[in-house]
């Protein structure tokens, strides 16, 4: 017979007591579970005072701060997480870290947890949640059993995961005018992803914010708030007065939202502000309109 569930609850570390917990227990967490070699390279840098006066800081701003979450069950705290909220973007809430406590694990217990932080997170302003899903196999399926669906890569190349957002925000098209926004490295990485093609390195980077810098390629980026959720991209032919339009992508929880049509109406129509007689479409990427 299975052992008696009863409701998890989610306790805010307040205390600087509290406060010392979460960092012991996440400590554990991580050279236990994430980076038990002790010989890996990072594995200093995440259990150092680095990385967690980084992480502080994250939780002192006043605005789109991180959380110290405790997991409680039946008096007992079984796990821990840390969200960031976003509200500045498009009130994502990103999941940095989730652990049940081994002693605690199993009978659904990480569903449970899981559930309790979603609905945390919504109660306190959340659209919807977002997490890196890299690394161990079994992180995909299990988040994928609490709603969240494969969304692209991110711009370390680590796939990511989201439970979509369910309230409706109006997307806009604009041209990129930064070419350090991380967010081109985002979609960049999820089409080369979807394509089996390499990952951006530096050096593919670096030619493509050059070419962005000099006008021989436009962006078009379609955002959800800030978020970007799509892209294309206008390159000028110096031998017509034609352009030429490529990558356009956009994440796969936000297609079938009429967002790649919007972003080739925009390059169509910037494309005749600049005295261009028109564009020729590239092979489509995963964007088209047939998926979109």
């Amino acid at each position: 017979m299975e052992p008696k569930t009863t409701q998890i609850t989610i306790r805010e570390a307040k205390s600087a007591a509290d406060t010392a917990l979460f960092w012991a227990q996440l400590h554990a967490y991580f050279q236990r579970d994430i980076l038990p070699d002790p010989n890996d390279e990072d594995r200093a840098y995440f259990l150092g005072p680095e990385y967690q006066a980084h992480i502080q800081q994250a939780h002192d701003r006043p605005q789109d701060r991180c959380h110290y979450l405790f997991f409680c069950r039946d008096g007992n705290d079984i796990g821990l997480a840390l969200p960031v909220f976003f509200h500045s973007e498009d009130g994502k809430c990103f999941l940095m870290e989730f652990c049940v406590y081994p002693e605690f694990r199993g009978h659904g217990t990480g569903l449970q947890c899981a559930k309790a932080l979603l609905d945390w997170a919504k109660r306190n302003g959340a659209s919807y949640t977002e997490l890196n899903c890299g690394g161990d196999e079994r992180r995909p399926r299990f988040w994928s059993r609490a709603g969240f669906l494969p969304n692209g890569i991110d711009q370390w190349g680590e796939p990511l995961m989201i439970c979509p957002p369910e309230e409706p925000i109006p997307y806009s098209i604009e041209v990129l005018t930064d070419p350090e926004d991380w967010q081109l490295v985002k979609l960049e990485n999820g089409l080369r992803f979807e394509l089996s093609q390499q990952l951006m390195t530096e050096e593919p980077l670096e030619q493509l914010r050059q070419v962005i810098r000099s006008g021989a390629t436009t962006i078009f980026l379609a955002k959800r708030g800030c978020r970007a959720v799509g892209m294309c991209r206008v390159s000028m032919d110096d031998r017509s007065d034609t352009g030429s339009l490529s990558d356009l992508f956009v994440e796969p929880a936000f297609r079938h939202s009429d967002i790649a049509r919007m972003l080739t109406a925009a390059a169509q129509q910037w494309s005749h502000e600049q005295g261009l007689s028109g564009i020729v479409l590239e092979q489509p990427g995963p964007a088209h309109e047939g998926t979109n």
